[in-house]
Order: structure tokens, then C-alpha cells, then sequence
């Protein structure tokens, strides 16, 4: 219904989009102020709701209570929903509902999907949705039996069952909230470093969420043929393996004489690969980020900037903007013309999008840590995480989110909400339905570089 009345409006797919996420936030936040949601009974702030809200629609996991020792059962229920609905879209969600009520989706609605699921193409994007929602649920039931069946011995049948399916869904969708605040509150996974089902379990979940749902359909098509594979899953899988195993190492290197010291093999191994996953736009932690040393904040910031892969459930710049960013740029180097990616030529809009996604995200980055230093005085390392954390929707912090201004809370609400949307697609929700000038101007050049 909401997508109908937002439709004949004729409003821009991207406007839909930008919108239909903006409500979403102001219900869960509206919800979550309820006595209800509260473990002390009272009425939540308006501020500690919304940016709750926007922070699970999101899929981001920055906190400024803790999930477990604040909100009940009903509150981390409303918590879940909204990553489950932040995660997959809140088209994919209608289209969910159209097929329960056996409803036919038009094509002005198959278009609508397509640029919200990220498709390739128009044609099958119905049958796509089903398919995503299959695994969906495929993958998050898998990951929550694995899951309860390790909690069950350490909390009993109810929460142990309770914490597998919150758990789950919440690494699948690369939210990063958990609920281990009785551990101690913020705490994460910090007290399960060293539990291999646990963290193999949410290292899973986590990419292959963030490998994103045009490559699930290519895996399941084409299965092992990597030569089979659309030049988009090989761009995908070889950056992400890149990304998880260099940046394990990397990790492992540069903690190995501060956090890391005095761990198993076994263990540094387990931790570092973690640690790199988890970047990935998930939110996690095994360690304590605000004890990292400077190299691996550095490298922290790095791999939660590049986030995850397109049409899926990760934040970030994305993997195949970075390489399309790196291939252009060694192109020009190389004088070469256009550029070329395993045998194919990039198309020029790809690169421009490409370009106009990493300095948008890069700008607004640089802007919101403007800001927030003005009012506030943090550790520029420190800052620079939480900034790139919120407009990645990662979830990591070093410890300072608690701390924020009112307006500080702003600027990360406003970064998670263009982290999850797309800034680009926020850009477009404003200028979609300019014409263009029918007059175009002289050149003249300048001197650049």
C-alpha cells in the first residue's frame, strides 16, 4: 500500500527508497520510546530512540545503550525486525507480502526492485526476490541452530534458542548488535575470541551477506565455473578473498606485540580473521578496538570504508567502486584507453558512478568529522572510526559513541541513513527529475594536477 501511494505520487525510484527508510527509522523510533521497550519502565528519549532505530534499519550497530541490559524482549524483538527489514529492504519485504497476498506486481514495481535489489537486468528480478528471501531464510536458520546449539549449554533452552536466532540475523545482515551486555555492557564477542563454532558461524553469515544477492544467483547457477562467472561475481569474489585474508595478516602483524600477545596460534589465526571479516561492515568485535594500535585503526577505517559488495546486505564504497576506482586510475598510468578489468572493458557510467560514490562518501566523511570536532574534542583516530563506522554501517567504535552531542548523534544519524540508502541515491532522490540543459557550453582547459 505505502509503495502504491508513493508510486502515484510519481515520485523517482530513489526518492521511494530514501523515503520509504526515513519512515521506517521514525516507527522503530517511536515504538522503541515506549515504557514497553525499556527495562526500567519508563519512557526512552526521543534522541537514545532514533538513533536506535536508525542504527538496526540501517544494519549498522552503533549503540548508545546497550542492547541487552537496556531494552526487553519487545525492544530487541522491534531491534530485529527492523535489521531484518534494514538488511534485505523494505522492497524485498513488499514484494514478501505480495506473494502472500497473492497480489501481481506491475512492471512500474519490477523497475522499482530492480534498483532496490541492484539487478542487472528487469527481466527475472521477481523470481530474484524469491529466491533471496529463500536463502535468507535458508542461511539465518542454518546459522541460528549452529549458534543455539553452542548458546543452549551456556544459557539454557530459551535464551540459548533466543540468542542463536538474534545473533544470527544480525551478523547475516551485518548489523553487529548482540546480546552479550551480561558479559559486560558493549562488550560483543569479546568474551567467545576464542570459540571456534561462534566465530566461524558469524564470520559466515557475515560474507556471504555481504557477497550480495546477484552473485548468490550466479554461484548457484553456474556453481564452481569461475570462467562461467559474470565479470561482476569475479570482481566480487577476488576482492572480498583479498580483502578477508590480507587483511587477517595484516592484523595479525600488527597486534601480534599488543592485543594479540601471548595467544595460541590457534587463536591469533581465529582472532585475525575475525577482525578482518568483521570490518567488513558487520559490526562485531573479539577485540577491543579503542586498544588497537594506530596501524590497525588505520587499516580498520581502510577496509570499513570499502564495506562490502553491491545489492547486498553490506555498507561501504563497495568492493567492485574500489577496484573500478584502482584499475581506472592504473589505466590512465599506463595510457591505456578505457579501462580493462580480466579480458573486459569497464562501461563509462560504471566509472563514473564509481568515481562519484567514493568521493561523495569520501566528502561527506571529511564534513561530518569537520563537525563533530568543532563541538566536541575526541582523538582524531579515534573520530575518523566512528565517522567512516557510521557512513560504512559497520558498527565499530573505539568507546566514543556514548559520549556524542546531540548534534554529533545528528551527523551519525544522518552518515548511517546515507550509508544504508546509497549516497548517491540520496543525491539522485533531489536531482532525478531535472531535465538536462539543452544547451551545452564551449570548452576550455584547464590545468589540473
Amino acid at each position: 500500500m505505502l509503495l502504491n501511494k508513493l508510486r502515484n505520487k510519481k515520485m523517482s525510484h530513489a526518492q521511494t527508497i530514501a523515503l520509504g527508510f526515513f519512515v521506517m527509522i521514525m516507527v522503530g523510533a517511536l515504538l522503541l520510546m515506549l515504557p514497553i521497550s525499556s527495562r526500567s519502565g519508563q519512557w526512552t528519549s526521543f534522541g537514545s530512540s532514533l538513533f536506535t532505530a536508525a542504527s538496526a534499519s540501517c544494519v549498522t550497530g552503533l549503540v548508545v545503550v546497550d542492547t541487552f541490559t537496556y531494552w526487553t524482549t519487545f525492544g530487541q524483538i522491534i531491534i530485529l525486525i527492523m535489521i531484518q527489514i534494514g538488511g534485505l529492504g523494505f522492497v524485498s519485504m513488499g514484494v514478501l507480502f505480495a506473494f502472500f497476498l497473492k497480489r501481481k506486481i506491475g512492471l512500474a514495481k519490477r523497475d522499482l526492485i530492480q534498483e532496490s535489489v541492484s539487478a542487472m537486468r528487469l527481466a527475472g528480478v521477481v523470481k530474484l526476490v524469491r529466491n533471496i528471501l529463500l536463502s535468507t531464510l535458508m542461511f539465518e536458520g542454518v546459522g541460528a541452530i549452529l549458534l543455539s546449539i553452542r548458546f543452549i549449554p551456556v544459557f539454557g533452552w530459551g535464551k540459548g534458542i533466543y540468542f542463536g536466532i538474534f545473533h544470527s540475523i544480525s551478523a547475516f545482515c551485518n548489523a553487529g548488535f548482540d546480546l552479550m551486555g551480561q558479559y559486560g555492557q558493549y562488550s560483543s564477542l569479546v568474551n567467545w575470541y576464542d570459540d571456534i563454532v561462534v566465530n566461524v558461524v558469524i564470520m559466515a553469515l557475515i560474507t556471504i551477506g555481504g557477497l550480495g544477492f546477484i552473485v548468490w544467483e550466479d554461484l548457484y547457477h553456474n556453481k564452481w565455473h569461475f570462467k562461467k562467472y559474470s565479470l561482476h561475481t569475479k570482481i566480487v569474489l577476488l576482492t572480498s578473498m583479498t580483502l578477508i585474508f590480507g587483511g587477517a595478516i595484516l592484523f595479525g602483524i600488527f597486534e601480534h606485540g599488543n592485543l594479540m600477545e601471548g595467544m595460541s596460534v590457534k587463536n591469533t589465526i581465529l582472532t585475525s580473521l575475525f577482525a578482518s571479516v568483521t570490518t567488513r561492515t558487520a559490526g562485531f568485535n573479539t577485540l577491543d578496538l579503542g586498544e588497537m594500535t594506530q596501524a590497525s585503526k588505520l587499516l580498520t577505517g581502510i577496509l570499513m570504508f570499502i564495506g562490502g559488495s553491491p545489492g547486498s546486505t553490506a555498507g561501504g564504497i563497495k568492493t567492485t567502486t574500489i577496484v573500478v576506482m584502482i584499475f581506472y586510475i592504473w589505466s590512465n598510468i599506463r595510457n591505456q584507453s578505457g579501462c580493462n578489468i580480466l579480458g573486459r572493458r569497464i562501461a563509462d557510467d560504471d566509472i563514473k558512478k564509481a568515481s562519484m560514490v567514493f568521493c561523495l562518501n569520501l566528502f561527506l566523511s571529511v564534513v561530518a568529522m569537520l563537525i563533530i570536532s568543532s563541538v566536541q574534542l575526541f582523538q582524531l583516530d579515534d573520530l575518523m572510526l566512528e565517522v567512516v563506522s557510521a557512513i560504512g554501517t559497520v558498527g565499530l567504535s573505539a568507546g566514543i559513541t556514548r559520549d556524542l552531542l546531540p548534534i554529533s548523534k545528528l551527523v551519525i544519524i544522518f552518515l548511517m541513513y546515507l550509508g544504508r540508502i546509497g549516497s548517491m541515491t540520496f543525491a539522485l532522490s533531489f536531482a532525478h527529475r531535472k531535465k538536462a540543459a539543452a544547451v551545452r557550453y564551449p570548452v576550455e582547459n584547464i590545468n589540473v594536477g
